[in-house]
């Protein structure tokens, strides 16, 4: 077979333990026997960071934005144990986080679905996404351990020096804890943005939540900002196409996301998406099948699996023992960067390839052959076999070269 061409390139991403070990085996196992693969290499193990004073990080972003699609493999955030156990310099900030703040997107994190492991709420029917505004709230605040008895304030100065507000917190009479957070009109525009356009792309719904009975300037601002958005931005599109936007509290919403057939957007702030995303993927089925991509209002992607670098199967592999490790969110991610890649190239053939990429690893867990983390939650009558590492990724390959046959 003749291998298909890239017109141009992809910035890859590569990242840390055993995630770095499946990257290495999906790309011999199955892109590059199939595709002139084209991507600007990056490393962004813990080490490389660590030696680069993190500046690779930086410059991964910085080509994602220049070629406008990426593919991420994923990366340690170190803490105090991980900083001894690498040895390093300091506790370097998360690669996702230096990345979403530098392309200003938002994350959407969608799980994988498949027959053999039903959800946890029966009545889902569809995957429902998850879109996670990735700027500001308490993942840039400022926090201060309250030592006793005290008055904390609020204080705002504009520019010229001027005082323009300030209002009390709390008159502590003993120890206790501040925390202020904050967000930008422009970044929560470009949430708003994102969502829609997003699903405009997908043809679903979006549903966004927040809190603005409690939060009536913070969180209110949220809501008449997306309002404003979708009015003036959207609205008609919405309408030709048969989609819907609500807004609503986000416990109302949480309640009718339980009670729905899935099938849509949910919105969410930064904190309440990192919650969400895992709860919904932990609800669907496994973490390990939970998609995502960072989407910039500008017109640039990155792909990526949302789980972590599963340490515990790392140590086994180096003792030389087999694990069976979950690839489909991983290869997710290179299908979906492929298939963009394709789609902005206008180049069929790459799309078609990573469409029957995507299918293939579906279709090897829907004849029975699960990973670990799969085969526990399946009646045991429906396990065909749990693979190892290689053969599972032999079974997908024999798989795809059907569906590319076909």
């Amino acid at each position: 077979m003749e291998k298909i061409k890239m017109l141009n390139a992809i910035a890859e991403l590569d990242g840390d333990e055993m995630t770095h070990v499946l990257w290495g085996m999906i790309k011999d196992e199955l892109i590059l026997p199939f595709v002139a693969l084209n991507s600007e290499y990056y490393d962004l193990s813990i080490q490389s960071r660590d030696k680069t004073e993190d500046a690779v990080t930086v410059k991964a972003a910085e080509a994602i934005k220049r070629l406008h699609v990426g593919v991420k493999c994923a990366t340690i955030t170190p803490n105090l144990q991980r900083q001894e156990e690498y040895h390093l310099k300091k506790l370097w900030k998360s690669p996702n986080a230096t990345i979403r703040a530098m392309l200003d997107g938002t994350v959407f994190r969608t799980p994988i679905l498949i027959s053999k492991v039903k959800p946890v709420v029966s009545c889902w029917k569809k995957p429902i996404t998850i879109a996670r505004h990735a700027y500001g709230d308490i993942y840039k605040a400022v926090e201060y351990r309250v030592p006793g008895p005290g008055k904390a304030e609020l204080v705002f100065t504009d520019e010229k020096g001027h005082e323009t507000s300030r209002q009390t917190v709390y008159d502590f009479k003993g120890p206790g804890v501040l925390q202020a957070m904050h967000n930008r009109d422009d970044s929560i525009i470009s949430f708003a943005r994102c969502c829609f356009t997003y699903a405009l792309n997908v043809k679903q719904d979006v549903w966004f939540s927040s809190k603005d009975t409690i939060s009536k300037d913070y969180d209110q601002t949220f809501k008449l900002l997306f309002q404003k958005v979708f009015d003036e931005e959207f609205r008609s599109q919405f309408e030709a196409a048969g989609l819907h936007y609500r807004y609503a509290l986000i416990d109302d919403v949480a309640a009718k996301v339980i009670r729905s057939e899935g099938g849509m957007i949910w919105a969410c702030k930064n904190y309440d998406g990192d919650v969400m995303s895992d709860l919904i993927a932990a609800a669907s089925g496994s973490l390990p099948m939970m998609t995502s991509v960072l989407v910039s209002p500008d017109g640039n992607f990155e792909y990526e699996a949302a789980h972590g670098t599963v340490v515990d199967h790392y140590h086994k592999w180096r003792e030389g023992k087999p694990v069976s490790t979950n690839p489909l969110a991983t290869i997710a991610a290179w299908a979906g960067a492929l298939h963009k890649r394709g789609e902005l190239d206008g180049n069929e053939d790459l799309m078609h390839f990573a469409d029957c990429l995507s299918k293939a690893g579906v279709d090897v867990f829907e004849a029975g052959y699960l990973s670990e983390d799969l085969a526990r939650l399946c009646d045991p009558a429906e396990l065909r076999e749990m693979p190892e590492n290689g053969r599972l990724l032999h079974l997908i390959r024999e798989r795809l070269e059907a569906l590319l046959s076909a």
